[in-house]
């Protein structure tokens, strides 16, 4: 899955850059839907991001791509790993700005963990 978002000043810290917290906000949530869309019906939770590595910093007005695809499934839990990219539109260059994987757990309306159903390649 692919999803954009434009940094915009709210998103800055007091030295002007992106604040990480924001990107981390938005990598989970892209990789939930990315979740939910591949396997509808199942609640979803966040249980970990592994490997967090930031590796440039983003200023303001930068358009961010980020391509989130599933990369371990459990009997209960899924993992996506997810990229984000800060792409130039004057130029189309692109360079990689951060990377993690986000694992998920399946609950049922008890919160108890549930299978996962079988999901379309």
């Amino acid at each position: 899955m692919e999803s954009f978002k434009v940094v915009r000043p709210e998103h800055l810290n007091h030295y002007g850059y992106l604040f990480g917290g924001f990107l981390l906000k938005w990598v989970d949530e892209i990789s939930w839907i990315a979740a939910s869309r591949d396997y509808p019906g199942c609640r979803f939770v966040t249980v970990a991001m592994d490997k967090v590595e930031f590796r440039s910093s983003v200023h303001q007005g930068t358009v961010l791509r980020f391509k989130a695809r599933r990369a371990r499934v459990g009997g209960t839990s899924v993992q996506y790993t997810v990229k984000v990219y800060a792409d130039d539109l004057e130029t189309g260059a692109e360079e990689a700005i951060f990377s993690t994987h986000v694992s998920f757990v399946c609950l049922d309306g008890q919160g108890e963990k549930k299978a996962l159903p079988v999901a379309d390649a």
